[in-house]
């Protein structure tokens, strides 16, 4: 899972060479930010894979009892379809896993409350806490910087980052916002791994 995050991380980062090269063979008046654009897209959404399989294999390892059950966890609503697979003696990954995807591969793990909430289904930490003091910031600095990121990529996404104060036209974005957001991206990323996972 960790991997994959990874990978998924450098490809939205090839984006960024490939507009680099694209840029130095053509003229400056063919616009590349949407380049720019999707490379925060792509990033917001490794995040949100990342969580996603951090909840599912956590889930797995609290039925398992190599994980402490969370508050959250003890509360997991599991139908009855689910109930009688466990019962029959199949393992927690074959069943769980299905049961808790059908409840929650619809949700967004983007914005850091969403991020915490899904994170409290397997871990009680204070996640923002931890996190900032893992990067060596304020856990109010991790939020509102991924915030930022999350209502830009939101703005792109839902609304093709048009600018309402210049009707017609696209937001502003240079190439160093779409890098540091998917450095700090990154940062979060591997932070809450370790946090839940170390």
């Amino acid at each position: 899972m960790l991997d994959r995050f990874r990978e998924n991380i450098h490809q939205a980062r090839e984006l960024g060479t490939l507009s680099q090269t694209i840029s130095s063979m053509i003229t400056a008046k063919i616009d590349v930010s949407d380049v720019w654009r999707a490379q925060i897209v792509l990033g917001v959404s490794a995040l949100d894979y990342l969580i996603h399989e951090m909840v599912y294999l956590g889930v797995v390892e609290c039925a398992e009892g190599r994980r402490p059950k969370t508050k959250k966890y003890k509360r997991l609503k599991i139908s009855v379809d689910a109930v009688d697979l466990g019962l029959s003696g199949q393992i927690h990954s074959a069943w769980l896993v299905e049961e808790v995807k059908k409840q929650i591969a619809f949700m967004s793990y983007q914005k850091p409350d969403k991020i915490a909430e899904a994170i409290s289904l397997i871990s009680s930490i204070m996640l923002w806490e931890c996190v900032g003091e893992d990067l060596g910031l304020s856990a109010l600095e991790v939020v509102n910087r991924l915030e930022e990121i999350v209502e830009r990529r939101n703005r792109i996404a839902h609304e093709a980052d048009m600018d309402p104060s210049n009707p017609g036209n696209r937001r502003f974005i240079e190439p160093s916002f779409a890098k540091s957001s998917l450095d700090f991206i990154e940062r979060i990323g591997e932070s809450i791994h370790r946090q839940v996972f170390l």
